[in-house]
C-alpha cells in the first residue's frame, strides 16, 4: 500500500519521525511503519527493543503536550520481518508541537496528503479554539517560553506564594501542562499593552505627552496608575481656617476604572487599552463590548458577568478587587456630590468610561457647591438615559408640572443642562 494521509514508511528510526507523529495527532491520526522502504517493500528492524525505546523516549521528551496517551507502539511481523508500528490517534490537546520550537508554524505540523507540512498560524488558532473553547484566557499560549519576574515580585510584595502549584491552581498552567493565555498576560512577555496620551485642551489636536506600558499586566497597572497620578493635579482652597485639597480625579475612581478596563478587556483582540487625559475629562477605552446577554442597564445596577474569570480571580486573590460587580458603583459614589457624572458608552466591540475633571474651570462654581437635592436627583437620571423631558421629571421625582418646569429652568440658567427644541418637543441634555 502506498503512503497516504494516514500511512507513512520509514526505513529506520530517525529524529524526523516526530514530525509525522505530530502531524497525525494534529490531523486525523495514522500509522507510521519503521522498517519499511518508501516504496512499501519491507526491510525490517534489526533491534526492535532499542528502536521502541527510542520512540517512547522521543514521545516523552520531544513532543508537547503529552501525546503518549494517543500513541501505541508495537512490533509486527511483515514478510517474516520485524517492523515497528507507531499508531497515532487524533489528539484532544491539539496543537501538538516540537518541544524546542513552541506553538508556532515551525513547530506545529499537519498532514497534507502523504507529507507533513508546517501549520499556518490560522490553523493553529483554530486548533486551540477547538480544543480549549472560546475563552481566550483558557487557551494555550502560542508563546511557551515565559518568565514571571514581574509577577513574582508583585506576589512577593503581597506576601502571597506564586510557585508551580499556585500557577496550576490559578489556571496559568493547563491540564495539558502547558502555559495558558492567562499565563501570557501575567508574564514578562505579555504582548498586550496600555497606551496613555495627555492632551492640551479638550480635543486631540495638541499632544502634551504619551506613554505605552508593557510587561506583565500587574506591572502595567502599577505603572499606568503612577503615571496618571502625575497629571492628576491638586487644587487647594481655604475654608475658614482649613485648607481643602481637591484632586482633578478621585484616585479611587481612577483605580476602579483602570481595573475594570484590564479585567473585562477582550484579549483575543490585539488593540491596547487606550487612556486619554484632557483638560476637562479622562477617557478609558477598552476592546470588548458587554458579555452576551448583558445590557448597559444591568451593569449600572451592579450585575457582573466576567469575560476573564480566571484573571479576575487572580486580581481578587491579590486584593485588587474586593468583589465582582461593584467597580462602577464605586466610581459613581466618587462623583455623588458632583453635577457632572461619569459617562459609560458601549458598542458591540468596545467599552468606554469617561471621568469628569472635578476641578474643570469650565464648570460653573455654583454647579458643584450649591446643588439642591432636587437638582441632584435630576442629574442622577442621566445615569440611565441620554436626555430627559419635563414629563420624565414629574414622573421620576413625583413633583408637580410647575415644580418640574421651574427646576429645569433654573438648571439651564446655572449651566447644568442644555435645552433643545420647543413646546411639546422640548428635551434637556446634561452639559
Amino acid at each position: 500500500m502506498p503512503e497516504n494521509k494516514n500511512t507513512e514508511y520509514k526505513r529506520e528510526y530517525i529524529e524526523d519521525i516526530r514530525k509525522t507523529i505530530i502531524a497525525f495527532a494534529n490531523t486525523d491520526g495514522g500509522t507510521l511503519y519503521i522498517g519499511v522502504n518508501d516504496d512499501g517493500s519491507v526491510c525490517g528492524v534489526a533491534d526492535t527493543d532499542d528502536t521502541m525505546l527510542g520512540v517512547t523516549n522521543m514521545l516523552r521528551d520531544a513532543i508537547k503536550p503529552d501525546v503518549s496517551l494517543f500513541v501505541d507502539v508495537d512490533v509486527r511481523t511483515m514478510e517474516e520481518k520485524s517492523v515497528i508500528a507507531v499508531t497515532v490517534q487524533r489528539g484532544t490537546a491539539r496543537p501538538y508541537y516540537i518541544a524546542g520550537k513552541g506553538i508556532r508554524p515551525e513547530g506545529v505540523y499537519i498532514r497534507q496528503g502523504a507529507s507533513n507540512a508546517p501549520s499556518t498560524e490560522t490553523a493553529i488558532l483554530a486548533m486551540i479554539r477547538e480544543t480549549a473553547g472560546d475563552h481566550y484566557e483558557d487557551a494555550r499560549s502560542l508563546e511557551q517560553q515565559l518568565s514571571f519576574t514581574q509577577a513574582e515580585e508583585y506576589f512577593r510584595k503581597k506576601n502571597i506564594p506564586f510557585g508551580e502549584q499556585q500557577k496550576r491552581i490559578l489556571k496559568l498552567i493547563g491540564e495539558d501542562h502547558t502555559y495558558t493565555n492567562l499565563a501570557l498576560l501575567l508574564s514578562d512577555q505579555c504582548t498586550h499593552t496600555i497606551k496613555l496620551a495627555v492632551f492640551d485642551g479638550t480635543t486631540k489636536s495638541d499632544f502634551e505627552d504619551r506613554k505605552e506600558f508593557t510587561g506583565a499586566l500587574l506591572k502595567q497597572l502599577e505603572d499606568a496608575f503612577a503615571y496618571i497620578d502625575q497629571f492628576n493635579h491638586t487644587h487647594s482652597e481655604i475654608r475658614g481656617l482649613d485648607r481643602i485639597d481637591n484632586r482633578d480625579y478621585p484616585p479611587e475612581a481612577i483605580r476602579e476604572a483602570l481595573l475594570n478596563a484590564v479585567v473585562h478587556r477582550e484579549y483575543a483582540f490585539f488593540s491596547g487599552t487606550m487612556i486619554s487625559i484632557f483638560s476637562d475629562r479622562m477617557e478609558l477605552i477598552t476592546t470588548g463590548g458587554l458579555v452576551r446577554g448583558i445590557t448597559k442597564d444591568d451593569i449600572l445596577l451592579g450585575v457582573s458577568v466576567l469575560r476573564n474569570r480566571n484573571l479576575a480571580d487572580v486580581f481578587y486573590r491579590l486584593h485588587l478587587i474586593e468583589a465582582y460587580g461593584i467597580g462602577l458603583t464605586k466610581i459613581k459614589e466618587c462623583y455623588s456630590d458632583f453635577p457632572v457624572q461619569p459617562k459609560i458608552e458601549v458598542t458591540d466591540n468596545a467599552f468606554k468610561i469617561t471621568l469628569p475633571n472635578k476641578n474643570n474651570s469650565a464648570l460653573p462654581e455654583i454647579a458643584y457647591k450649591n446643588l439642591t437635592k432636587r437638582e441632584a436627583e435630576v442629574i442622577k437620571l442621566f445615569d440611565t438615559q441620554e436626555m430627559i423631558t419635563r414629563s420624565i421629571i414629574q414622573e421620576k421625582l413625583g413633583c408637580s408640572q410647575t415644580t418640574a418646569i421651574n427646576t429645569l429652568r433654573d438648571m439651564v440658567k446655572k449651566g447644568l443642562l442644555l435645552k433643545s427644541g420647543g413646546g411639546m418637543n422640548t428635551v434637556y441634555y446634561k452639559k
